[in-house]
């Protein structure tokens, strides 16, 4: 899951109560298909830092919410608001993540573009720009070992 820093990054999910927060502001069809169908309690998450100046992998969350309606998208007052989403029928949905790990180090994208065992990484495959990206389990150890 990525997200920039300036805007959420690792350390404020440190900083949130029971360092606990949801997913809000998906925006993009396939990415919220991965929340609601695919994300499960317990299933553990990198956190990325995408837009800034050593985009990377900084840590490691827990889903402990599955999907549901990103409120959000009812809010005229949020910059997230989609005056097409309707609560009856949402269009939009979120999950909670729980803050487990700061890594040791970012594991940087240019570090990942390198790695022969992970040329079939979501991420790295040319123009996806999505903030949510799927990570097999052989690229899941594999990504670890690098820490």
């Amino acid at each position: 899951m990525k997200s920039e820093p300036d805007t959420f990054g690792i350390h404020d999910l440190l900083n949130k109560p029971k360092q606990t927060e949801h997913w809000d502001g998906v925006r993009n069809y396939q990415a919220r298909n991965m929340m609601r169908d695919d994300m499960k309690l317990g299933d553990l998450v990198f956190f990325y830092h995408s837009n800034c100046d050593e985009p990377g992998i900084v840590g490691i969350m827990e889903i402990v919410r599955e999907g549901y309606p990103d409120f959000f998208a009812f809010d005229p007052e949020d910059k997230h608001f989609d005056p097409k989403s309707d609560p009856a029928n949402p269009r939009w949905i979120m999950v909670d993540v729980k803050y487990l790990k700061t890594l040791s180090r970012t594991i940087t994208l240019k570090e990942l573009k390198l790695k022969e065992e992970l040329a079939d990484l979501a991420l790295l495959r040319r123009g996806n720009r999505l903030s949510i990206m799927p990570v097999s389990k052989a690229q899941w150890d594999f990504i670890l070992t690098l820490e």
